[in-house]
């Protein structure tokens, strides 16, 4: 072989080789590794089975110290319970001794009881006896009384039943005159008191109150400067009267009335719009539908400005200012409402001062005096426009707008519809009365006048001893002349209680009204 063959023969069987061997050292790896793991495994097996008799041999030596443990648990248990069953033993034998001493008691109490039942009915015949002894002296004395009452009325010519009437009438008649007595003497000393201080303080309260006295009509006038404007104020076919009346809800009156035009409505503030735009289309001229309807659009806004401003000076006049702006406005259309002609904003306002002046008297709390006078009858400005009475109209708007409790009583309070529950509320209805009772306050028409002073007489008249009844002072008063031999003294007092309890139950009037019962025994003689 020559060199070059063998230079390439030698690769080849190099890698012969290394194959082999690698073949060869794999085998014997994998020889070694399973002799390695062979011995392992044998090792764990001999520590296994040493711990298995290790954990064995502790079981055994853990089972034999609770079988121990155990037993001396159970003998603990009846030592125990041997000792419990030798109390309770005890216990029962001091029971049944207790028994046996409480039966022995009861046998004792036995044989007392029946001593003592013995004694009882001996006692109970001794009673029997006596009673029978009672029942025959009653018997005795109810003889002897029938006697002696057949005897009194032989001599006295009167029955039993009416001789205890005519005590009964003579001891109510002594009462009645001695409670009459002693009323008029506590009515007298309060009246001397109280009507002393309360003139002070309503003397007090009206001399720093000094508001003017208004009085409007329930319809409006507006001035012509001749008769010819109104042919125009009518238009042709009535189209503009009733443009007028349409827009304003108003009824305009055209007669015979020289240079002048009636307004009539129920409510004073469309009354108000319809005689501005009717002053402002005849300073203005043209008088025409499309003008009549800008100007009452116009004079609306005027209006409403004057009713926020009305309330504003209220509320600055009586220096209450944290009113709520929506109950201002509503206070500002008092300013067009009327009550017996006299205007419900002063009303109110003079109401705020004058309770504002008496709290201040009386210590009450006159921020809720003002308030609840000025605020009083604000459910007059809306009455025309919802149902119910004005102090139910009045309650609603305050509670709507978060007044106070105090505030809302003192409306509700100040006709006697509730019962007065604070101080506030009556200082109320007093400025109340105070305001709308004052000369020259309030007015009615000549015929309700005439009316109220005929039932004032016909109620006074109408009680028996009554000889006859004027009503003077323009109906404020009522004097009551009685016959003597009819009415005594303390009958007169009561008679004018009665007859005034009457006028409140039945009348409708501003104010009060005094009643007067006067009785005098007049003797005469002519000499001749």
């Amino acid at each position: 072989m020559s060199l070059s063959m063998i230079n390439a023969v030698t690769p080849a069987i190099a890698v012969v080789i290394g194959i082999a061997g690698l073949i060869a050292g794999i085998i014997g790896g994998g020889l070694l590794y399973k002799l390695i793991t062979t011995k392992k495994l044998d090792k764990s097996k001999s520590n296994a089975v040493k711990i298995i008799e290790e954990a064995y041999a502790e079981a055994k030596a853990i089972k034999k110290e609770a079988i121990v443990e155990s037993k001396e648990e159970s003998l603990k248990l009846r030592e125990q319970t041997e000792t419990e069953v030798k109390e309770r033993r005890s216990e029962i034998a001091k029971l049944e001794e207790r028994l046996n001493q409480r039966e022995e008691f009861i046998e004792k109490k036995e044989l007392s009881m029946d001593k003592r039942a013995e004694q009882l009915e001996e006692a109970k015949k001794e009673i029997d006896e006596i009673k029978q002894e009672i029942k025959r002296g009653q018997e005795e004395n109810e003889k002897i009384k029938e006697s002696i009452i057949a005897q009194l009325e032989k001599v006295s010519k009167m029955t039993s039943s009416q001789a205890k009437q005519e005590l009964i009438e003579a001891m109510t008649e002594n009462a009645k005159k001695e409670a009459g007595i002693i009323i008029k003497k506590i009515e007298d000393e309060a009246r001397e008191n109280g009507e002393k201080k309360a003139r002070e303080i309503v003397a007090s309260a009206i001399q720093k109150c000094a508001t003017d006295i208004t009085s409007e009509m329930t319809v409006s006038v507006v001035a012509l400067p001749n008769d010819e404007l109104k042919g125009r104020i009518i238009g042709r076919e009535g189209r503009n009267i009733r443009a007028i009346e349409a827009v304003t809800g108003v009824e305009l009156i055209v007669d015979d009335t020289p240079e002048s035009i009636t307004i009539s409505s129920f409510d004073p503030i469309r009354r108000e719009i319809a005689r501005l735009s009717l002053e402002k289309l005849i300073v203005d001229g043209r008088i025409h539908p499309t003008r009549i309807e800008e100007i009452v659009e116009k004079m609306t806004r005027e209006v409403d400005k004057t009713i926020k401003e009305a309330g504003d000076k209220a509320c600055e006049q009586v220096q209450i200012y944290n009113l709520n702006p929506e109950l201002v406005k509503v206070l500002g259309r008092l300013k067009y409402r009327t009550s017996y002609g006299q205007n419900c904003l002063q009303h109110s306002i003079e109401v705020s001062v004058i309770a504002g002046l008496l709290a201040t008297e009386l210590g009450a709390d006159v921020k809720v005096a003002k308030r609840g006078g000025l605020l009083h009858d604000i459910g007059k400005a809306l009455d025309h426009e919802v149902d119910g009475t004005h102090v139910q109209i009045g309650m609603d708007l305050a509670k709507k707008y978060k007044e106070s409790p105090d505030v809302i009583h003192c409306i509700e309070a100040h006709h006697f519809n509730v019962e007065f529950h604070s101080i506030e509320a009556i200082i109320v209805q007093i400025a109340d009365a105070i305001s709308s009772s004052r000369p020259g306050a309030r007015r009615e028409s000549f015929e309700s006048y005439i009316k109220r002073l005929q039932q004032l007489e016909e109620i006074s008249n109408g009680f028996k001893g009554v000889e006859k009844a004027f009503a003077v002072q323009a109906g404020r008063e009522v004097r009551i002349i009685v016959k003597p031999s009819e009415i005594s003294d303390n009958d007169a007092m009561f008679l004018a209680k009665d007859i005034a309890k009457k006028i409140e139950e039945e009348m409708q009037y501003p104010g009060q009204i005094k009643v007067n019962v006067i009785r005098e025994s007049r003797f005469s003689e002519t000499a001749k």
